[in-house]
């Protein structure tokens, strides 16, 4: 059996213990007191039932390409054994090409190969099968005993859920530092070649390095500062959109709009967050580009046909969602309380809004821009669609720009050989970036942490 499939036989298994111990604990209510209520002797036998199982699956699908590997050694001719370890490497590749294609090329020691891997696979999903049958079986056989009713069922079923839960946190703290540690060690590589500085200050980018030396920029430009000041200026121009929309359209569903209008809007509007943004890349280039080069060439102004205006007005409209749902929700969890007593004082529903509401729910209000600001700085595809590839250093919307993420993609498009300076830099962007968005993180929490204490 596949994978898929086992772990839906875990499911089914682990759902049937779970019945079976609940009603056997259901069964012992009637005639005494329990430690706890049914549906907890339920889980437990549920977690006998299907942890066992799952860790099997889990431990068995991790070795059983490196005992399938060995065994698979013991079959290939010494010749290729004493070559180097990418030469058997390849050959267990030509293996896996030959199953998959169904050609053997008439090689003995290829077929031979072929059969055997073969056989243990089959050996070794069978043996596989056996056993989660037979842990999920166990389970249920436990929920039919005595012993189980003796247990803490309750407590027990806790403590493997704060295992999980610790687990599970252990593993996104863990793959947040490994992400972290491999941009930075393919950053150091990159600047062994380029110099840090004549990255973060250098004013051209030109990653390309010719194939001569007499050509120009043979040895490549890597000054960041125009895919940053790219960055900026386009995701500034869809915040100066996002924010006001989205604030405004939050301040009035939450304070004046009725609730039918609410629950007809409200979804409405956050259907914005839904659309693909290669649509909205489409959008910005077939649409909204066009409509501002041909309103720009109308009263004189020299209007590139990829602008960061372009991208920047659709990217804005996109975040929307994103500043308007949020900070609705926040304003809406403003106690009914403190508007009550704004209004008792005389204030107006405006003056309550702007010296009541606001600063109360400006926490929240904060880390929905700050969301929306890490959106738009992530943004891609209409970037590429509406904005082009330009490494342009311009304050002016009008004109073509790129962003880091357009040429961290650009980068590493195709074959590439990750020990050239060129694509090395994809990993440089990236940390910059992840550097940038930190400060930025920093700097929100700052003036969130200012005004909670001044309000509560």
């Amino acid at each position: 059996m596949t994978a898929s499939v086992l772990i839906l036989l875990i499911i089914g298994l682990s759902i049937l213990a779970f019945l079976a111990g609940r009603f056997r604990a259901a069964r012992a209510q009637k005639n005494g007191r329990l430690k706890a209520l049914p549906k907890h002797y339920g889980y437990y036998t549920a977690i006998w039932s299907g942890l066992p199982a799952l860790i099997l699956l889990v431990a068995w699908s991790a070795l059983k390409p490196v005992y399938i590997h060995e065994q698979i050694r013991e079959v290939l001719p010494q010749s290729v054994l004493t070559q180097s370890n990418a030469s058997v490497d390849l050959y267990m590749n030509d293996i896996l090409l030959a199953i998959q294609n169904n050609d053997t090329r008439d090689d003995p020691v290829l077929i031979r190969a072929v059969d055997r891997y073969q056989q243990l696979q089959q050996e070794s999903n069978w043996i596989l099968t056996v056993l989660v049958v037979l842990l999920g079986l166990s389970g249920i056989v436990y929920a039919m005993t005595n012993s189980l009713l003796r247990t803490q069922a309750r407590s027990h079923t806790e403590t493997v859920i704060r295992v999980a839960l610790f687990i599970c946190s252990g593993v996104a703290i863990v793959t947040t530092i490994g992400i972290v540690l491999s941009v930075l060690f393919e950053s150091l590589r990159f600047f062994q070649s380029v110099n840090f500085f004549d990255f973060v200050f250098g004013t051209k980018w030109s990653p390309q390095i010719a194939i001569r030396a007499d050509q120009a920029g043979s040895s490549g430009a890597f000054g960041a500062v125009p895919l940053f000041f790219g960055t900026l200026l386009i995701s500034a121009i869809a915040l100066l959109i996002a924010v006001p929309v989205g604030l405004f359209s939050a301040i009035y569903l939450s304070e004046y709009a009725s609730q039918r209008f609410r629950a007809t809007a409200k979804p409405a509007l956050e259907i914005l967050a839904g659309i693909p943004t290669v649509v909205y890349g489409f959008f910005a280039a077939l649409t909204v580009a066009p409509f501002i080069r041909d309103l720009g060439q109308s009263i004189g102004l020299d209007v590139s046909s990829e602008s960061a205006l372009a991208a920047g007005v659709v990217m804005g409209v996109m975040i929307i969602p994103f500043v308007s749902s949020l900070s609705d929700d926040v304003i809406t969890a403003v106690p009914q309380a403190m508007r009550d007593g704004s209004l008792g004082l005389g204030a107006t529903r405006s003056e309550t809004i702007k010296q009541v509401i606001i600063p109360a729910a400006l926490p929240g209000i904060v880390g929905g821009v700050l969301l929306a600001a890490s959106r738009a700085i992530g943004e891609t595809m209409i970037v590429v669609m509406a904005a082009g590839l330009s490494a342009n250093l311009t304050a002016n919307p009008l004109e073509a720009v790129t962003t880091v993420t357009v040429q961290i993609v650009t980068l590493l498009t195709g074959d590439q050989e990750f020990d050239s300076p060129k694509t090395l830099a994809a990993f440089a962007l990236g940390l910059m970036l992840f550097v940038t968005t930190l400060v930025l993180n920093v700097f929100a929490l700052h003036i969130v942490r200012k005004y909670r204490e001044q309000y509560e």
